[in-house]
């Protein structure tokens, strides 16, 4: 199976590059799963209804939100009817939405889509690690299901490596977003899982972590609080992961990083 993951959407120069780019992705790469993470698409803050649905247009066939998750109010309701719409799995039970969902690939292939919060520099939310492990207890990788992706949302490095040895050799894929700067530590774990501490932000990256320069600069200059932050407008580079996995087992044969466009070094992964 062909995965790819898109890192955080930041911005009106990110979504309309995603959505330009992503469907001569699907054919290129020959994709049979694409899961985009989009909590900052709406300016920089949160997920706005109509964008989401623009992005499945584009092809994108799971989104996943984060600590925006509730930035735009009006992306309460429509959690509730678009189970492909993942907010973070270890928010207090009652929380609106879900965190997980199983995708249906036009073959037949059943694809179980996660994604966890961290706690550490993060809200306190349940523990991610119990609240995954709960829930892939309910499935068996290259079993129940064919693949399994983790979109685990945290700022520490070291909560997203522990994270993925935690479930190594359990999932197909664990990969870290909220950073907004991909890592070069993409790497198959010994117990066959695909792992990327970051996947980077699709979004101009002559920024800081996607927010205009000059005002996000400002705020370590003088410690007081400015204008609201705006996403910085110029060229994006579309950043994420590419996976293909074992048909037989669920688990990663290779993993590659991918950029295209922007400011950054290209890298596109062999077809």
């Amino acid at each position: 199976m062909r995965i790819l993951f898109l890192g955080d959407i930041v911005g009106r120069s990110g979504r309309d590059t995603v959505a330009a780019r992503l469907p001569a992705l699907r054919t290129t790469l020959g994709l049979d799963l694409v899961v985009v993470n989009a909590e900052n698409a709406s300016h920089g803050f949160g997920l706005a209804p109509d964008m989401a649905e623009a992005l499945f247009a584009a092809g994108a066939d799971v989104l996943t939100l984060g600590n925006h998750a509730w930035d735009r109010r009006e992306i309460i309701p429509y959690l509730a009817q678009h189970p492909r719409l993942l907010r973070p799995l270890n928010f207090p039970p009652g929380t609106p939405g879900a965190g997980s969902v199983i995708a249906e690939l036009r073959d037949g292939r059943r694809v179980l889509v996660l994604q966890a919060m961290g706690r550490l520099f993060m809200d306190p939310l349940d523990c991610p690690f119990r609240a995954t492990a709960e829930l892939l207890a309910n499935y068996r990788l290259g079993g129940t299901v064919a693949a399994i992706v983790a979109d685990f949302h945290a700022e520490a490095t070291s909560e997203k490596m522990a994270y993925a040895h935690s479930f190594d050799g359990q999932v197909s894929l664990v990969v870290g977003t909220h950073t907004h700067c991909p890592s070069a530590d993409h790497q198959i774990l010994p117990g066959g899982t695909a792992f990327q501490s970051d996947a980077g932000m699709s979004g101009d990256y002559d920024s800081v972590i996607g927010m205009q320069k000059e005002g996000a600069a400002i705020r370590f200059w003088r410690k007081l609080p400015g204008e609201r932050l705006a996403p910085a407008e110029g060229p994006a580079t579309v950043c994420g992961v590419f996976v293909e996995t074992d048909d037989a087992t669920g688990l990663a044969r290779r993993i590659e990083p991918l950029r295209q466009g922007g400011r950054l070094a290209q890298a596109m992964p062999s077809a």
